[in-house]
C-alpha cells in the first residue's frame, strides 16, 4: 500500500465512531415517540376502553407511512435528502409536542374528540416515519454496514428506553391518582427533546465527519444528485472529485423495477419478518394474553422483554461468524418464524406467564437480528445511487409488512367477547 493510500484510508476511517454514534441517537430519535406512545398503552386503555388504542393507532399509523414512503422511493433520485430528513425530524418535534399539549389541554380526559385528535397526531408520526427511516436508510446504505446496524439498534433501543422508563414511572407514581398521566407526560416530554437533539445532530454535525463525506462524495462522483445538499453543508461543492479523489464518471443506474427484481427475495424477506411481528405485537400482547400474577404488569413486562431482546439482538450480526448472510438461508428463517403464530396461540389460552414471556423474547429476537442482517447484506455490489434506491425500496416492504400485520393483528379477537 503506498503512503497515498495510507492517508486515504485514514481520512476515509477519521470519524467512524463518532458518526456510529450519531446513528444511534438518528435512529432512537426515529421511534422514540411512536413507541412513547405504545408503551403508555395501559395509560391510554384507561382513556379510551372501548376504543382498542393500541389497534387503532397503529392502523392509522401504518397507512400513511407506507403510501408515504411508497412516493418518496419512486422519486428518490431527484429529492433532496437531507431536506426529507430534516423536515421528517422537524415533524416529529412538533408532533410530539402536540401530544403533550394536547393532553394537557384536555387535563387528561378521554373523550372522543381527544381520541380523534390523537389518532390525527399518530398519522402525522407515520407520515414523520416515512420521511426519516426511507431517507436515512437509503443514505447510508451506500456508506458502511455499521451505520446501518447503528441507526437500527437505535430503533430498537427507543423501544427499550421507552419500556425501561414506564416501569420505572410505574414503580415511582403506583400509588399516586395520577400517576399513569404523570407517567405519559414525562415520556412525551423526554421524546420531545430527543427529536430537537436528532434535528441538530444531523443538520449539523453528521455531515461534517471525514467518513460521512468520503461516502456522499463517492455516491455523487457515481452519479447521485440526492446528497448535493449534505455535501454542501459540509463545504464540499464543485471539488468533490479533486478533493477525495474520484473520477467524475457517472455510470448508468439500475432502474428501481430492475433493482426490485435483482432483490425480490431480500424484500419479501422484510415484508414476511413484520407482517409476523406487528401481528403480534403490540395489540395481541395487550388484550389476548389474559390475566396473570403480574397483574397490570403483566403487559408492560412483555413489552420491554421484546424491546430488549430486539436491542440486543441487533449487535449480534457485529459478529462476522453469527451472520447469516446466504439469500436462502435467510429466507428459510424467515419462514420457520411463523411457527411462532400457533405457538403464541396455545400458550395464550394453555401456557404460564413464563412461557409467554420466553416466546415474546424469542420473537424480539430474531426480529432485530433478521432485520440487520436483511439490511446490510442487500446493498453489496451497486453504485452509490442504485443503493440508495435499493435502500428506499426495502424500507417500503417493511413498512408494506407493518401495516399488513397491524391489519391481520385483528384476527386475535374474532370470537373474543366485547369485540
Amino acid at each position: 500500500m503506498t503512503v497515498s493510500d495510507e492517508n486515504g484510508a485514514a481520512t476515509k476511517l477519521k470519524g467512524k465512531f463518532q458518526a456510529t454514534a450519531v446513528c444511534f441517537i438518528l435512529g432512537l430519535g426515529s421511534l422514540v415517540a411512536w413507541n412513547s406512545m405504545l408503551t403508555i398503552g395501559d395509560y391510554y386503555y384507561k382513556l379510551f376502553p372501548k376504543y382498542h388504542p393500541s389497534r387503532v393507532l397503529t392502523l392509522v399509523y401504518q397507512p400513511f407511512a407506507l403510501v408515504t414512503m411508497t412516493i418518496l422511493a419512486h422519486y428518490e433520485s431527484r429529492i433532496n435528502t437531507r431536506m426529507r430528513i430534516l423536515a421528517g425530524y422537524s415533524l416529529f418535534f412538533v408532533s410530539t409536542l402536540l401530544v403533550l399539549v394536547l393532553d394537557l389541554a384536555t387535563s387528561g380526559k378521554g373523550g372522543l374528540g381527544t381520541y380523534i385528535g390523537l389518532c390525527a397526531l399518530s398519522a402525522c408520526f407515520g407520515f414523520a416515519d416515512a420521511l426519516v427511516q426511507g431517507g436515512i436508510v437509503g443514505d447510508m446504505s451506500f456508506m458502511c454496514p455499521e451505520f446501518i446496524q447503528s441507526f437500527l439498534a437505535g430503533l430498537a433501543a427507543s423501544g427499550a428506553l421507552t419500556s425501561g422508563l414506564r416501569l420505572l414511572t410505574k414503580v415511582a407514581f403506583e400509588k399516586s391518582d395520577n400517576g399513569l398521566r404523570i407517567g405519559a407526560i414525562i415520556f412525551f416530554a423526554i421524546s420531545t427533546c430527543f427529536e430537537l437533539i436528532c434535528i441538530v445532530l444531523y443538520a449539523s454535525y453528521f455531515p461534517k465527519f471525514s467518513i460521512v463525506k468520503h461516502y456522499r462524495s463517492k455516491a455523487a462522483s457515481e452519479g447521485s444528485k440526492t446528497v448535493s445538499a449534505d455535501l454542501a453543508a459540509a463545504g464540499i461543492k464543485n471539488e468533490i472529485n479533486d478533493e477525495v479523489g474520484f473520477d467524475a464518471k457517472p455510470q448508468e443506474r439500475l432502474s428501481n423495477k430492475q433493482l426490485f427484481l435483482q432483490n425480490i427475495d431480500y424484500a419479501a424477506d422484510l415484508f414476511l419478518i413484520y407482517v409476523l411481528t406487528l401481528s403480534i405485537f403490540p395489540g395481541f400482547l395487550f388484550e389476548n394474553t389474559g390475566l396473570h400474577k403480574l397483574g397490570d404488569w403483566y403487559a408492560l413486562v412483555l413489552i420491554a422483554m421484546y424491546n430488549v431482546l430486539d436491542l440486543i439482538s441487533r449487535y449480534i450480526p457485529l459478529i462476522k461468524c453469527l451472520k447469516l448472510e446466504s439469500r436462502n438461508g435467510l429466507f428459510i428463517a424467515i419462514l420457520s418464524r411463523f411457527l411462532l403464530i400457533p405457538a403464541f396461540y396455545f400458550t395464550a389460552k394453555y401456557g404460564d406467564q413464563g412461557w409467554m414471556i420466553f416466546l415474546v423474547s424469542f420473537l424480539g429476537l430474531t426480529n432485530g437480528y433478521l432485520t440487520v442482517c436483511v439490511l446490510t447484506v442487500a446493498p453489496k455490489g451497486y453504485t452509490g445511487p442504485e443503493q440508495n434506491a435499493l435502500g428506499n425500496l426495502l424500507v417500503v416492504f417493511l413498512a408494506a409488512g407493518l401495516f399488513a400485520g397491524v391489519a391481520l393483528d385483528w384476527l386475535w379477537l374474532i370470537g373474543k367477547s366485547g369485540f
